[in-house]
């Protein structure tokens, strides 16, 4: 499975970006799909989660901004930041959960994407 994130860029303050992390390869289903983002000089932070069916969680600085969305029969996942902020600055990356079956029994073992850049000016 590999994930491709799209959509990065450089947006001035109060400005929107959509980001697409799209899932390829031999996929039995997608579980739980999350975009995580690091700054500069800090740990990397779960920014949002989406499950299978449809429920939703945000960190509490982008809630009421972004907007995580799925569409399973394109195997995408995207996250529609509204109102940007300098401090939404950093690297996002997405990752998905994809059963595995190992040594006879099924687990989830977690897919990433490469980062994309979202760079807001102020």
């Amino acid at each position: 499975v590999q994930l491709q994130a799209s959509g990065g860029g450089l947006v001035q303050a109060g400005g929107s970006l959509r980001l697409t992390c799209v899932a390829s390869g031999r996929i039995l289903s997608l579980e739980t799909m999350r975009w995580y983002r690091q700054a500069p000089r800090k740990e990397r932070e779960l920014v949002a989660n989406i499950t299978s069916g449809g429920t939703t969680n945000y960190v509490d600085s982008v809630k009421g901004r972004f907007t995580i969305s799925r569409d399973n029969a394109k195997n995408t996942v995207y996250l529609q930041m509204n109102n940007l902020k300098p401090d939404d600055t950093a690297v996002y990356y997405c990752n998905a959960d994809h059963p595995e079956l190992v040594d006879h029994r099924w687990s989830f073992y977690t897919y990433w994407g490469q980062g994309t850049q979202v760079t807001v000016s102020s």
